[in-house]
């Protein structure tokens, strides 16, 4: 990993540069700056207290988004990442978090601030309860389990729990405030979301140098091994299960106070299988993997395949005539997102974040680098 190469002529003289997360003072400096860089976006924009318009307003929302999918999928990522347990009910869990947050609002009279960590501990509990069936089986059997999740929570939101949950009506969320003012706008929960977000990766990050992650990781590569080392690897997995559904919880929560209303179709299987293609395109098992995915396939979905969808429309018609050209259109989002990503599976298996370490290293290496 690049986290433990210095640039060429660099060296450790303490054990606190040995240990460090940023090994030179270019990496603190750099880590520092895009963080505030982050910080200052919204005061850039139109409808921040200068009234400049140096950044687009909608480039708020869009980075609000891929802050709490960050979260999300770096949930996902400590489960399969880090802990080699495949799952495939990870937008169950966020429904999990963004309606309990929400009932607790709603019919409790909680504030943002107690529903947000009583969510997603709750998330975790139902986290904990899936990851049961870890003890007997893996694999593809270990999906289908997890695939249980995104089947029973919906269906128990929708119908047993309707009165609380409005069923597959939109569900109204309380407005989040902070000592008496309101947090209604957008740039407003700008600044609760980005901290947050930045801290939990950060945190996901720290946990492989634990004796937990270390766990995680050699339950990953080779579970029989593990245990003959003495690890508890059923407690573990749990473990695993609680904290990527306690993620899953903050990120859901963090939905529904943003957008301020819920419905099903936010956390419906395909939204699942869009965390795990987020992962996998990222780099199962590197802590940036999850901004890396999230970012690409925002972009991916949000600027590159509507700028395509045109040109596709204008002659795929006359090459299909036996096809209705409503039915072309309404397929080829799906078909082009599946084709990207096959294609990066075979171009990049181990995804972004594996090419950033290795451009890292080159990079820290030089003038003895190859590319």
């Amino acid at each position: 990993m690049s986290a433990n190469i210095r640039p060429s002529g660099v060296f450790d003289t303490t054990y606190a540069q040995d240990i460090a997360l940023n090994r030179t003072l270019f990496d603190r400096v750099l880590a520092n700056g895009l963080f505030i860089l982050l910080l200052i976006i919204p005061l850039l924009t139109v409808e921040g207290p200068f009234g400049l318009n140096l950044v687009p307003q909608l480039w708020i929302g869009t980075i609000i988004r891929i802050a709490i999918f960050v979260i999300a999928v770096q949930g996902l990522n400590i489960l399969v990442g880090y802990t080699g347990q495949l799952s495939l009910g990870h937008a169950a869990f966020m429904a999990v978090g963004a309606y309990s947050s929400a009932v607790l609002a709603r019919q409790f009279g909680l504030s943002f601030w107690i529903a947000l960590p009583v969510s997603a501990l709750f998330t975790g509990v139902i986290g904990l309860l899936f990851g049961l069936p870890s003890l007997r089986v893996k694999g593809f059997y270990l999906v289908m389990a997890t695939l249980a999740a995104q089947f029973i929570i919906p269906w128990l939101l929708r119908y047993p729990l309707e009165p609380l949950t409005n069923g597959s009506r939109p569900l109204d969320v309380p407005v989040p405030t902070l000592f008496g003012l309101s947090l209604a706008h957008e740039s407003a929960m700008y600044y609760v979301i980005i901290p947050l977000s930045v801290f939990l990766m950060l945190a996901a990050r720290n946990l492989t140098r634990t004796r937990i992650g270390r766990a995680f990781i050699s339950i990953r590569d080779n579970d029989l091994a593990a245990e003959l080392l003495g690890i508890n690897v059923f407690s573990y997995k749990l473990q695993a299960f609680f904290l990527s559904a306690f993620y899953a919880g903050i990120a859901g929560c963090l939905l529904a106070f943003e957008s301020n209303s819920l419905t099903l179709d936010k956390f419906l299987l395909d939204r699942s299988i869009e965390l795990l293609a987020m992962l996998v395109i990222g780099g199962a098992g590197f802590s940036l993997a999850p901004l890396l995915g999230v970012a690409f396939v925002n972009l991916l979905q949000q600027n590159v395949i509507p700028a395509i969808i045109p040109v596709l429309v204008s002659f795929l018609p006359a090459l299909l005539p036996f096809i209705d050209p409503v039915n072309i259109y309404a397929a080829l989002s799906p078909l082009l997102f599946g084709t990207a990503l096959m294609l990066f599976l075979i171009a990049a298996p181990r995804g972004l974040a594996h090419r950033w370490e290795i451009f890292k290293i080159a990079w820290k290496r030089r003038p003895y680098s190859n590319l």
